[in-house]
């Protein structure tokens, strides 16, 4: 589901800086916690907590043997990883909704779940997974503007372009995917 890192010339070798990732990840905590947040608040169905999430996503990430050559990377790696998760939970939670581990409870009607389209959220993952085959660059955009809930500001900062690049990449992104999702079925 999710793209492998960036590997550099030091990850094909047996000389991967493990504690180089542990020490990025340990000073980026409270970002990535944050990151965390947010995409679990566009997604109200996941009942996950940020950190859970986090930390799950720290150890997916920690089975790669790649070394990221910044923080950006770093980061927009592992806002893929969480969507990941997030697309994992969401369909275990389905398979939940059709009858796998069926108990009887008895709950007060006043219960509401939030409104989540799981269908439509699991093709767009699908849709941004084969934006990314065709333009990584695009397919960053998304996931650190919509799944992230960067600004345009932030985004242009991460990747050292101007705002207006990024604003661009954005509309072409957009552009694209909605043209995939509207020829898938």
């Amino acid at each position: 589901m999710e793209s492998d890192p960036p590997v550099t010339p030091e990850a094909s070798s047996s000389t991967v800086d493990v504690r180089a990732n542990e020490r990025l990840f340990a000073s980026l905590y409270d970002q990535l916690r944050q990151l965390a947040a947010r995409q679990l608040r566009r997604n109200a169905g996941v009942s996950v907590s940020p950190t859970t999430l986090l930390h799950e996503a720290y150890l997916g990430m920690a089975d790669r043997n790649a070394v990221f050559p910044d923080q950006n990377r770093f980061m927009g790696y592992a806002a893929r990883v969480m969507r990941g998760l997030i697309i994992d939970f969401i369909r275990e939670r389905r398979a939940l909704k059709r009858g796998g581990a069926f108990q009887i409870t008895q709950l007060g009607s006043d219960i509401q779940e939030p409104a989540l389209d799981e269908a439509k959220f699991v093709r767009l993952s699908a849709a941004l997974d084969e934006l990314a085959g065709r333009d990584p660059r695009l397919a960053e955009v998304v996931d650190l503007r919509y799944f992230c809930g960067f600004t345009f500001e932030e985004i242009a900062a991460q990747r050292g372009v101007s705002k207006r690049t990024v604003q661009r990449d954005w509309e072409t992104a957009r552009v694209m995917l909605f043209e995939q999702l509207t020829d898938s079925p």
